[in-house]
């Protein structure tokens, strides 16, 4: 008996991340309102990572379930951040749901040390996801300090950066698509051992 092949979860997970994060800085830059990125992150970059990330339990792979459940989660967390503290009415009923710029501060920077624990560890798979994780980190620090420090210019700075790790989890997930017909896209050694 033959055993099933299985369709490779990341595929599904790294292009959630990689329209989300884009979507969002095309936001940060002003150059789209928010509504799509309310319904990319809860039903691409929120609920179908945190499915593919399931999936990335279900064949051991720690890593990447840790990530894609992890980011998923934070798609739903931040739109439901800005949608219920955004509205007038609950916020009247509901004051603590308000929301403000150092609560968004604070929960981009418990996410910022998440993903310094998860860029160590992708440094062990291939430079291309070493590289995604670097420059969401970065991203992270600069998005940080323009909520809590003021900071317009490292928001933008942000931005910029977070287009770039968006276009590298594309690749990542080109490459994953592309190799199961046979299309090999490099994506570099691992940068520790």
């Amino acid at each position: 008996m033959s055993e099933v092949k299985l369709g490779n979860p990341a595929a599904v997970g790294l292009g959630g991340f990689a329209m989300t994060t884009f979507i969002l800085q095309c936001h940060n830059l002003g150059w789209v309102g928010i509504t799509p990125v309310l319904w990319l992150g809860l039903v691409y970059g929120g609920a179908a990572q945190m499915i593919a990330g399931y999936f990335e339990f279900r064949v051991g792979n720690n890593f990447g379930f840790s990530a894609f459940v992890s980011y998923g989660a934070f798609w739903i967390a931040l739109c439901f951040f800005i949608i219920m503290g955004s509205n007038p009415e609950l916020v009247k009923a509901y004051p603590v749901l308000k929301f403000s710029g150092k609560g968004l501060g604070f929960f981009l920077l418990v996410w910022t040390i998440y993903s310094i624990i998860m860029f160590i560890a992708s440094m062990r798979h291939n430079t291309v996801l070493a590289l995604v994780f670097l420059t969401l980190v970065l991203g992270f620090i600069g998005l940080v300090l323009k909520e809590l420090a003021g900071s317009k210019a490292m928001g933008t700075l942000a931005a910029w950066d977070l287009l770039l790790c968006a276009c590298l989890a594309w690749y990542l997930m080109a490459h994953i698509i592309f190799a199961d017909v046979g299309i090999n896209l490099p994506v570099g050694k691992p940068w520790i051992k």
